[in-house]
C-alpha cells in the first residue's frame, strides 16, 4: 500500500515539471498574443534579429518582432514589429540594430524624431542602421594595416641618393 502511495507522488512531481516545462517553454516561444499595432522597417543587415527580439525606447521595451523576411528584389531584410499601442512613434523616427554588450544580444533601438504625425497601423519606419559586423571589423583591425604588408612586418625602407 506504500508503494502505491510513493508511485502516486513521483507521478504527481512528473506531471508538475511537464507542466513547468511546457510552461516555459510557451513564454518563450513566439505563439503569444500580440497587442498593439504593427509597423515595419528594411534594413540592409539584420544579424540576430528574430521573432521576439525586443524593441526598445530609451532602454524600456515598448514592442516585438514579430517576422523577418527577405526582400527577393532589393535583397534587404525586412523587419516586422508590434508596438505597444501607448507609444506613439514619430514618422521621422529612426530605428537602429543595437547591441547589449560586447557578447550580450541584439535589440532594435527607436530613436524618437520630432514629427507631429505619428505611426499608424501598417506604418514603416523609412530610417534605419542595420548591424555592424564585429568580426570583420576587428578583423580589419588586426590584419588590415593599411599599408599593403603583412601584420608583424614592416615596409621596406627606400634608400634616398
Amino acid at each position: 500500500m506504500t508503494n502505491d502511495w510513493l508511485e502516486i507522488a513521483i507521478g504527481a512531481v512528473v506531471i508538475a515539471v511537464a507542466g513547468a516545462f511546457l510552461s516555459f517553454a510557451y513564454s518563450h516561444s513566439d505563439q503569444r498574443p500580440s497587442h498593439g499595432y504593427d509597423v515595419s522597417a528594411r534594413f540592409d543587415r539584420a544579424d540576430g534579429i528574430r521573432p521576439g527580439t525586443d524593441v526598445r525606447v530609451s532602454g524600456i521595451k515598448v514592442g516585438t518582432v514579430t517576422k523577418t523576411s527577405l526582400d527577393y528584389k532589393t535583397f534587404q531584410a525586412v523587419v516586422a514589429m508590434t508596438l505597444s499601442p501607448e507609444v506613439k512613434i514619430p514618422t521621422d523616427s529612426s530605428l537602429k540594430v543595437a547591441s547589449e554588450g560586447i557578447l550580450g544580444g541584439v535589440f532594435l533601438s527607436i530613436e524618437p524624431g520630432g514629427d507631429e504625425q505619428v505611426l499608424a497601423q501598417g506604418g514603416q519606419i523609412k530610417f534605419t542602421q542595420g548591424s555592424i559586423d564585429l568580426i570583420g571589423l576587428v578583423s580589419k583591425t588586426m590584419f588590415g594595416t593599411g599599408s599593403g604588408t603583412a601584420p608583424g612586418k614592416q615596409a621596406p625602407s627606400v634608400a634616398t641618393p
